[in-house]
């Protein structure tokens, strides 16, 4: 486990109607954002479509307002056969990427809301859910792969969008995980304490907390835009990462 730490902020948040469901045992229902248009049946895959990862056969439609039922969701990342895609040319949260190689993984953050006694609490955190051991890249993708290459990205939405509109194959890339990448069966705390001790700013200090601003909002600001988190080659790295993965293989399991 030594390649890079990259920390990608994913799912609905709080611009959105609905959340990421967290239960008490810490198990927990990733539910994504929309699709910034609505898709064919072929290759859209509705919000009422989308699968529980603990219940074979039962839908999410219990977590998302009726109204979005039928709406396309930006289903990214998907953890059905690991893949993970981003405008990473021309999107600025998402230009870090481009300096993912194979080996890296990419850890994806979610805020999530408990759920007491089978309803919403409106209370959130942030969690990390699960990551990918990269394995393949598709770079600045701007016509149709090959039909083998193909294959291997057919679930991922932005390869479902451009199947849907040939306008769409828009220069985003796409990333593929091996068989070490992992939906965590449950959600990983993401707590100031630990964010203080793995942590860095983009400018190499300590993140700062500040009075007039909670935690939850600390967190959603430092992890907005995707970047390498934690590299083992710098100073301090090998410490650094050591106490992130047995953090999350206590809390992930």
């Amino acid at each position: 486990m030594s390649g890079k730490i990259f920390i990608i902020n994913v799912g609905s948040n709080a611009s959105h109607k609905f959340c990421s469901p967290l239960f008490q045992d810490m198990t927990f229902e990733f539910i994504p954002i929309p699709e910034d248009r609505q898709l064919s049946n072929i290759n859209g895959q509705v919000y009422g479509d989308l699968h529980s990862f603990y219940y074979a056969g039962k839908n999410l439609r219990k977590y998302i307002p009726k109204e979005f039922q039928m709406i396309t969701a930006h289903n990214d990342p998907e953890f059905d056969t690991f893949t993970y895609g981003d405008n990473c040319d021309v999107n600025p949260r998402a230009m870090a990427l481009r300096q993912v190689s194979r080996g890296d993984y990419l850890f994806f953050i979610a805020r999530l809301e408990n759920w007491m006694d089978d309803k919403k609490s409106g209370v959130f955190g942030f969690y990390f859910i699960g990551y990918l051991h990269v394995d393949q890249i598709l770079s600045s993708v701007d016509v149709r792969p090959e039909i083998q290459t193909l294959e291997r990205y057919l679930a991922n939405a932005h390869v479902r969008r451009a199947m849907d509109d040939d306008s769409l194959w828009d220069r985003f890339w796409v990333f593929a995980g091996s068989s070490w990448s992992k939906r965590f069966l449950k959600a990983v705390p993401v707590t100031r304490e630990f964010c203080d001790q793995v942590f860095l700013s983009s400018t190499g200090e300590p993140w700062e907390w500040r009075d007039n601003r909670s935690d939850l909002q600390t967190i959603g600001s430092y992890t907005r835009s995707c970047r390498c988190a934690i590299d083992p080659d710098d100073d301090l790295g090998k410490e650094r990462i050591a106490i992130f993965w047995d953090w999350v293989q206590q809390h992930s399991i």
